[in-house]
């Protein structure tokens, strides 16, 4: 029976390497901050209208004084997608 022939099979060369790019962040440092800050201001905000039963921050407003507040918590949620 005759012999097959045994193919040489190719050396394996890995792949070349490739070059990490570095991904630069930019600070921003003033983020954290001002976000606390607006938490901060609207969560004061709706508790001093409730201690006060209404008569302070703004009296004018009234209930929308609770608006008020809970906007400055979504500026703060807005400012917190800046974070990097």
């Amino acid at each position: 029976m005759p012999k097959s022939r045994i193919r040489k099979k190719a050396d394996y060369t890995p792949p070349p390497a490739k070059q990490s790019t570095e991904i630069k962040l930019t600070s921003r440092s003033w983020v954290a901050p001002v976000m606390l800050a607006l938490f901060l201001i609207g969560l004061a905000w709706i508790v001093i209208f409730y201690l006060t039963d209404g008569s302070l921050p703004i009296d004018a407003f009234g209930n929308w004084n609770i608006v008020i507040g809970f906007g400055f918590i979504a500026a703060g949620f807005g400012v917190s997608t800046q974070w990097k």
